[in-house]
């Protein structure tokens, strides 16, 4: 809590002594000026409170009254509280007057050393403070008015200018300095009441900073930052680099507020201040004329810098398309060339597929064919070799029981069974050589003939030992009646059995040779066969080649797909950006026909002057005289002087906060342009 420091408490005058003063202060004529009307408003408003905000300054607010003993704790301090925050704005009220006549009286800006504007940054730094939380650190207690200030530059971006060189100040160390410095800037700006608003508009993230029963949390809060709109009628011009703001003491003088018994304002000529107020209005009508042609020139360079950007970007646009139109169509070529290239290869590879598949397939069905005969052929030769073997083991049984009989016959018994084993060995061989003929070979068939031949011829000689065997058993039964006979006959059978065996043997080197030739064809074979699995391999790994090549193909197809697709993407943007150059034409030509209308505008303004009232004595508009009836009415915005009928509409103009009294044409004029500005 902070107590205003007293200069002298005997020097405070009663609430009806200073409305005495202010009734017999005289008034002047509020149509000379429209800035001195508001300024003077304002002070009528607060005139009323200004002998009871002293009152309360003195006795309440700055005098600590002891508590009674009976109430209890919590409605005491609400309403120290509430008294405060009456005190805070009654002198804000004072503060904000006394600055306002001040500046209007002396009519020049203000600098830091003025003593009102002084006071009232005192006072507003106190109204700031009411109701702060302390906020802990490491360092110690903080409790500093800054902390909401810096929530504006988050709400309204247009304080970042404030919020940067406040930041860049070197000399300001502490954040009570920093604030002082942006209340500076934001007055000197004429935006410290907008500023105060949106803080406002936001009380739940002033509620981190103050307490609920604060003056800024509170209705009197609002009724400050309306007071703070009359200062934009003051220029104040201040310095921050020499002065020492963070050392400041805010202590409030008032003897400032204190009356005194010479009124000055009757002195003053009523002719100085009438010039002096047409002065400043002319001033802020030339500066909002001169604001509004920079912010339309400036519209109209962003127009055009955009527009040649845009055209720009056409250009560079159309280039890629003509450049990207010729890589579709050298893409289109080189995938006509390749699509043709692949569909020749493709059916060459299809044809010569085709023949070798016809030809292993008719390999393939004449080596079955072969294989079958075969087998079935050594079925047979086992089903032979069986019948021989039980003839054979016959034959032994009949060689034993004639050993006593016939010695001779049982060595060439012997000698037949020794050429017997040979032949079954022989006809093994053959069984394998038939195997292997039958996996290797396609001209088989030739040597299996050869084959079957020999083997019938093997099945005649077969049957002859058949019919010798007979024959000589019907001897050796016939051998114990006539030997004589019988070795006659075995003789013979001797020689017989001698030169069969030659034949056979013949036979047998006429196979073996056979075999051999049998085995070298195989060997061909196989070479052969081995040739044709190689080029297999080739083949399987062209055809790869070619799937790989086909993928590419599809790959380069979707390429083009997407290039298509840019292309499409590319043809909507021009022509986007076509309709949009369009557009930016016809804003260009609609933002020079405002601007001409608004040099006219200018040019007509320019030449209005505000006029006397010993001047005019007849309406404008309707060239009616004045009486005491139809009295003398000023336009606001061309100065001229009009009767009540023809100037009774009233507008908001930049250079009054309130709605003001306007001539019919003025009226049209500003609605025209109002109209304009919104479409």
């Amino acid at each position: 809590e902070e107590d205003f420091e007293i200069i002298d408490k005997k020097q405070l005058p009663d609430a009806a002594e200073l409305r005495n003063e202010e009734k017999a202060k005289p008034e002047e004529a509020r149509w000379s000026a429209p800035i001195l009307s508001l300024a003077k408003k304002a002070s009528e408003n607060l005139a009323l409170s200004y002998g009871s905000a002293l009152k309360s300054a003195s006795l309440v607010g700055l005098v600590s009254k002891p508590g009674s003993s009976d109430s209890p704790a919590k409605t005491s301090t609400r309403c120290h509280t509430m008294e405060e925050r009456a005190n805070l704005m009654n002198m804000m009220k004072l503060s904000i007057k006394i600055l306002i006549q001040s500046a209007l009286s002396l009519g020049r800006t203000l600098d830091s050393d003025f003593p009102p504007l002084q006071q009232f940054f005192v006072v507003l730094e106190h109204c700031l403070k009411h109701g702060l939380k302390v906020k802990k650190t490491f360092i110690g207690q903080n409790k500093s008015f800054f902390g909401p200030l810096e929530l504006v530059e988050k709400l309204c971006p247009e304080a970042s200018d404030i919020a940067t060189s406040v930041k860049n100040l070197p000399e300001l160390k502490t954040a009570v300095g920093r604030g002082r410095a942006w209340l500076y800037l934001a007055l000197m700006q004429k935006k410290l009441a907008d500023y105060l608003k949106v803080l406002l508009d936001h009380k739940h993230l002033l509620s981190e900073f103050y307490e609920p029963d604060a003056l800024m949390m509170e209705e009197e809060g609002a009724v400050i930052v309306g007071l703070l709109v009359g200062l934009n009628v003051i220029d104040a011009n201040l310095c921050l680099k020499g002065e020492d703001l963070d050392s400041q003491v805010g202590v409030i003088d008032f003897s400032l507020y204190l009356k005194e018994t010479q009124d000055s304002d009757g002195k003053q000529d009523g002719g100085i201040t009438a010039v002096l107020d047409q002065k400043h209005y002319v001033e802020e009508l030339n500066r909002h004329l001169s604001c509004t042609v920079a912010d339309l020139q400036n519209k109209i360079d962003c127009l055009e810098k955009t527009n040649s950007k845009l055209q720009e970007e056409l250009a560079a646009a159309t280039d890629r398309i003509g450049s990207l139109q010729e890589e579709q169509q050298q893409l289109k070529q080189q995938n006509e060339l390749i699509r043709e290239r692949s569909e020749k290869s493709v059916e060459v590879t299809k044809e010569d597929t085709k023949v070798e598949l016809d030809t292993y397939k008719q390999s393939h069905q004449g080596l079955d064919e072969m294989y079958s005969d075969v087998w079935k052929q050594l079925k047979e030769e086992k089903k032979i070799r069986l019948e021989l073997e039980k003839e054979l083991e016959l034959q032994i049984g009949m060689k034993t029981e004639m050993e006593i009989a016939m010695k001779l016959l049982e060595k060439d018994t012997h000698e037949k069974q020794d050429t017997l084993v040979a032949l079954r060995q022989q006809l093994e061989e053959v069984k394998a050589i038939n195997l292997q003929m039958f996996h290797k070979s396609q001209n088989a068939e030739c040597s299996l003939q050869q084959k079957t031949e020999a083997i019938s011829s093997f099945e005649g000689k077969t049957n002859e030992m058949m019919s010798s065997m007979k024959q000589m058993e019907e001897r050796l039964q016939q051998a114990e009646k006539a030997k004589q006979a019988a070795e006659e006959r075995c003789n013979k059978m001797k020689q017989e059995l001698a030169g069969r065996l030659d034949s056979c043997r013949q036979q047998m080197a006429q196979l073996d040779s056979k075999c051999a030739t049998l085995e070298k064809e195989l060997k061909s074979e196989k070479e052969q066969r081995q040739n044709l699995q190689k080029e297999l391999h080739q083949e399987k790994d062209a055809t790869t080649l070619l799937k790989t090549e086909l993928q590419q193909m599809e790959g380069l197809k979707k390429e083009l797909r997407k290039l298509q697709d840019e292309k499409q993407e590319l043809k909507k943007v021009h022509e986007e950006q076509e309709q949009a150059l369009q557009e930016m034409g016809l804003h260009l030509s609609q933002s020079k026909l405002k601007m001409e209308d608004i040099k006219e505008v200018n040019k007509a303004l320019k030449g209005h002057t505000w006029l006397k009232d010993d001047e005019a004595t007849h309406c404008k508009q309707c060239k009616k005289e004045f009486s005491i009836s139809r009295r003398k009415h000023h336009c606001r915005n061309c100065g001229d002087i009009f009767c009540n009928t023809c100037s009774s509409n009233e507008l908001a103009l930049p250079s009054y906060p309130k709605p003001v009294r306007v001539c019919d044409n003025c009226h049209t004029l500003l609605l025209q342009q109002c109209s304009s500005n919104s479409s």
